[in-house]
């Protein structure tokens, strides 16, 4: 269960075509818990969604079941793990070394028919 909606808002274009559900979940040290959600929000979704192909980004806590710090992408699929503007700036930057039970979640979008 995560805590509030993590509604994310594509464009007619973006929601017509099909996409990739990436979504991440970590813990990291309490102590850093405030700079981490500053600079999570204030570079890394910023930077992230100049990258090619990442569309559209939320984040939230999960409250039962997983770990805490959840962030939800929308991409347009495998290419977009591939540009150099992505590689440039994955990870968890200046908190790499205070993250842990670090998961991955990729959803495939499907039609009634798949």
């Amino acid at each position: 269960m995560l805590k509030d909606a993590l509604h994310l808002e594509l464009t007619p274009g973006q929601a017509a075509q099909s996409h990739i559900t990436h979504m991440v979940f970590v813990d990291i040290d309490p102590q850093y818990d405030a700079a981490f959600d500053d600079w999570y929000w204030n570079t890394h979704i910023p930077d992230i969604l100049q990258c090619p192909g990442w569309l559209a980004a939320r984040r939230g806590r999960c409250i039962e079941g997983g770990p805490r710090h959840v962030a939800i992408y929308v991409i347009t699929g495998d290419d977009a793990y591939e540009t150099p503007e992505f590689h440039a700036i994955k990870g968890f930057g200046p908190f790499a070394d205070k993250v842990r039970n670090f998961t991955r979640i990729r959803i495939e979008a499907r039609d009634q028919q798949g």
